[in-house]
This record gives C-alpha cells, structure tokens and sequence, in this order.
C-alpha cells in the first residue's frame, strides 16, 4: 500500500546544519553526520539535504560531504545545492544519492531537467520551488538563490512546467512559513496539486504532528516534509533529532488511506 512520506529537510552551510526562519538567520544545530545516524536509528521514510549557500556562491556541490552522508545514510536521499549541470547530477548519483535536486538552474535552463531525467530516469529528478506569497491576494511568486532573487514567475505554472519537462518529483517550500511552525500553506499545495500529477512534497510550516496529519488528511499520498519539526523540541527549541514512530505513522497512513478512498468516490 501507498504511504505518505514524512520527510525531515536538513539544510547545510560550511558543512554543518542551520535551521532558518523565513530563509533568514541560520541557527546552527549540528553536525550532518551524526543528525543522519539518528535517523538511521529511527528509520525515517526519506532524507532531503539542501546546500542553501551552493547556488548563491556559485559554488559546486561539496561532493566530499555527499559522499560522506550517502554513505552513512539508510534511507533514499535527496541532495540539492549548487547542481548546474548535467555532470554535476550525474556525478551525485554516482555516490549513491537517490534524488537529484534542481531550483535555480532547473529555472535558467529548463532543459537542463529533461537532460538529467534521460540520463538518470524522471524517478530520479526532483525540482524544488521556493514560493514567496505576495503581498496582496492569493498569489505566490518564486525565488532562487536562498530567497535573495525573484523571478516573477508564478509556482503553480512552473511546476507543471518542469513535469513536462521530465520532473519526477516537485517540493515546494513556502519561504513565508519556514521555520515560523504554525502549519503548512495548504492553499499553496492545493494549487500545485490541481496542476500536477508527479509526487508532490510541501515543505515550511509544519510545528507539529497536528499539521502533518491535516496535510495528510487533505491530500493524500504527499510528501510532508519539515526542518524545525524535526530538530527541535519544547518550547524553547531544544536541539534534539526527532521523528515520529510506528504508530503515528501507521495512523497516518490509515489516514491518507481514508483521503484516497474518498477521493476516488
């Protein structure tokens, strides 16, 4: 049976791990090492791990650290950061990384995801979208380079976009809801989801395991992803590795099963 995906998202700056609050800020919490051991341990469902800077410095992914966590890690793994170029992604899955994420260069050169997908397989591919809500009505614009540039391109268009292009997964991150933990932009998911047919993953917002079930409870089989959620704990955020176990997960999964029969009916 098909199961939601809990996914936590560790994001990296100069080979440790940050968590931001609407992509600013960036406090530090830990080695990425040692955070993947612990999800070893608790046999998390996938791993997202995001170089917010790569992009923004035009620097290469740091392959030493890839290699260092494909290693270590039992779970698929998603890795984006500073991956421009054919090369780059190939290069990626050679060290044993599952997912290949693209943004700002899946934008510049949208072939670049078509090429990618033929040389890896649409499964493979994974374009992240970073969504900012405009000021005034329900509307989003997408931003690149860890929220510093804009493109006026709208989310819902482009996602679409990239599955025609050979996109086999789309996350989409709500930069107004990360790292605030006061729920997922559902609306925002909502249109992604109308528009596309590829897995969808929504990232920014989740503060608890109330909001993961209410994403999961409206869509189904999703992707819910989350950072803070995931490294802190209490209310004055502790660092400390969590996840959910078994028994909420199956609860999630009988959940999303519920979803999907009411769907089809």
């Amino acid at each position: 049976m098909l199961r939601p995906r809990i996914i936590p998202c560790l994001l990296v700056r100069n080979k440790g791990l940050v968590k931001t609050v609407k992509f600013k800020e960036g406090k530090y919490v830990g080695d990425p090492i040692n955070a993947v051991k612990i999800f070893n341990e608790k046999e998390v469902d996938e791993l997202i791990l995001l170089d917010i800077d790569a992009t923004r410095l035009s620097a290469e992914p740091d392959y030493s650290l890839i290699q260092r966590v494909a290693a270590e890690c039992r779970m698929p793994l998603c890795y984006g950061g500073g991956v421009r170029a054919l090369d780059s992604a190939r290069k990626i899955i050679g060290l044993g990384v599952e997912k290949v994420a693209v943004s700002a260069a899946a934008i510049r050169t949208p072939e670049l995801v078509s090429q990618i997908a033929r040389e890896v397989g649409c499964q493979s591919v994974v374009v992240v979208l970073d969504a900012l809500r405009k000021r005034f009505g329900s509307r989003w614009e997408v931003v690149t380079h860890n929220g510093t540039e804009r493109t006026g391109l709208c989310p819902i268009e482009l996602a679409a976009s990239m599955e025609r292009r050979g996109a086999g997964e789309i996350v989409v991150n709500a930069v107004d809801r990360d790292g605030v933990m006061q729920g997922y932009d559902l609306e925002l998911a909502q249109r992604i989801r109308e528009a596309t047919s590829v897995p969808l993953t929504i990232l920014g917002g989740a503060g608890s395991l109330g909001d993961i079930e209410e994403l999961v409870g409206k869509f189904g089989i999703i992707g819910a992803a989350a950072g803070s959620l995931f490294v802190f704990k209490g209310p004055y955020k502790a660092v400390l590795i969590n996840y959910p176990d078994q028994t909420v997960r199956d609860r999630l999964s009988v959940v999303a099963a519920r979803t999907v029969t009411r769907v089809e009916a």
